[in-house]
């Protein structure tokens, strides 16, 4: 297979841009980190012409994927979470070329999990928790039980890829085979939701409950980078600003709904400026004093 792939990915590695080449075999019949392709070729580049370029092909009634992304959307996907098979590419697969080590520093960095990167991962975690379990709750109160049950699935999701980043490890695809193993009481609420025995309200009940107790004690370390961010000036901070700040930006929609919780906790606080309007105020947020 190499021999026959080696034409494609020689003429990536000798363009300037190219900083690291993957290939990442099928492990089975049935193998969706590769996209049920029998190999994919995993380009790294640095600014390139697109932000992800993909190309088929055949050969010997077999099939290759070539994926060329640049650098800096691989980033963002690592830092979101949001292309995970990409983390399995990263760590697993055959260096093909490796300008500079690049690839071998990829690694080194993802196994070390940075202080500040796995903040970031938490934060972004812990407001989708939030989102999930407050939209959950609405629907279990209006005996919407299917839907209630869809979002604490979701919600079960995020508070074990939360305790996983806070274990210092990256969530991978097979994310309940890790939390078994670093926080097994988590594991036992996802059992018990999908093959529990008693009424799926009756289940729903209990969930609701234990998500209590979980967001409360991840509520510090799912807050940080955000408070972090926040008390980065003294005086508070309005809407607008911090939808414009760009270390937020990771939070995309859940970053309000993550506001308004925090105040309900009476982690931020609320500060009235007045407008043109009587008895109408601007609400920025800030950090609540200790």
């Amino acid at each position: 297979m190499d021999d026959l792939l080696r034409p494609i990915y020689q003429e990536r590695a000798s363009q300037r841009h190219t900083l690291g080449i993957l290939m990442i075999e099928k492990g089975s019949d049935y193998s969706p980190e590769t996209d049920l392709f029998d190999v994919i070729l995993f380009v790294i580049a640095r600014e390139a012409e697109e932000p992800v370029f993909i190309k088929h092909y055949t050969f010997e009634e077999k099939s290759a994927s070539l994926h060329i992304v640049d650098e800096s959307r691989v980033k963002e996907w690592v830092l979101l979470g949001s292309n995970r098979k990409v983390m399995n590419w990263l760590l697993n697969g055959k260096i093909l070329f490796d300008r500079n080590e690049y690839i071998e520093q990829w690694r080194q960095r993802l196994l070390g999990f940075p202080t500040g990167e796995r903040k970031v991962k938490m934060g972004i975690e812990f407001a989708k928790l939030v989102r999930r379990y407050i939209e959950g709750r609405s629907f279990f109160e209006k005996d919407q039980w299917l839907d209630a049950y869809n979002h604490v699935l979701h919600a079960l999701h995020h508070l074990a890829r939360l305790s996983i980043i806070e274990n210092g490890f990256y969530p991978e695809v097979t994310v309940w085979n890790q939390v078994k193993h670093i926080e097994p009481q988590i594991y036992k609420l996802y059992a018990e939701l999908v093959g529990g025995e008693e009424p799926l309200d009756k289940r729903l009940q209990l969930l609701f409950l234990a998500s209590d107790f979980f967001i409360h004690s991840k509520l510090k370390q799912g807050a940080s980078h955000l408070l972090d961010v926040l008390e980065r000036k003294e005086t508070s901070w309005s809407m607008a600003e911090l939808l414009n700040e760009k270390d937020l930006a990771v939070y995309g929609v859940d970053l309000a709904i993550l506001l308004e919780f925090l105040v309900e906790k009476h982690v931020l606080a609320i500060e009235k400026i007045a407008t043109k309007g009587q008895g109408v105020f601007h609400r920025h947020y800030t950090v609540e004093k200790k």
